[in-house]
């Protein structure tokens, strides 16, 4: 896979928006195409984000988008260059109002993390941390599922998730140790659950 680009997460946000402006539902695949195939950390990070808000209270929507999450992961953790997805999760949809919703929440937080984050320890993100950070993003959409039974608990992988998708966008290898550490958190709580 080559190397990823930088980008602002706040013009992720707008390409979602513009995308949801177009129509009154936006579909995963819009929103792909809206980002670009190429961008694997908006592509992870977009998904996890919108679990993050109001949106992902809507049931079995969080395990959708972690398999979206997982299917772009697995694609970059054997270093494919072009991103696919599947036709049936292509045309999964969201009504544009609360894609736009969840925009706005999301924008204050994307406005900070792009203030405060950019370019530290950037020899964590070249081509091999990328596969390894989606390596650990597959194993994560994993544990997606089952949290999904305990009311918001699959916001803690998805929040890993999007900080590995932000620290790759913004080519932060310091938010990547971080998103390792919030890693580890999840895997904590979920053998905690199950035991």
């Amino acid at each position: 896979m080559s190397e990823q680009a930088h980008t602002s997460i706040g013009s992720i946000l707008d390409s979602v928006d513009e995308a949801a402006e177009q129509q009154g539902e936006v579909s995963v695949g819009q929103i792909v195409e809206s980002i670009g195939h190429r961008a694997f950390g908006p592509l992870i990070a977009v998904p996890a984000m919108l679990v993050l808000s109001p949106l992902g209270a809507i049931p079995t929507l969080p395990t959708i988008l972690a398999l979206a999450v997982a299917i772009f992961a697995v694609q970059v953790a054997v270093g494919r260059d072009y991103l696919w997805l599947p036709t049936t999760l292509s045309e999964r949809s969201v009504n544009a109002s609360r894609a736009h919703q969840a925009v706005k929440r999301l924008r204050p937080t994307t406005e900070t993390l792009d203030r405060w984050f950019d370019q530290r320890l950037t020899i964590l993100c070249k081509t091999i941390g990328t596969r390894i950070a989606a390596a650990c993003c597959l194993l994560l959409c994993l544990t997606v599922p089952p949290l999904e039974l305990v009311p918001f608990a699959a916001a803690l992988p998805m929040a890993a998730i999007a900080m590995f998708g932000i620290a790759i966008a913004l080519r932060d290898g310091m938010l990547l140790l971080l998103a390792y550490a919030l890693m580890a958190a999840t895997l904590f709580f979920l053998l905690k659950t199950t035991n």
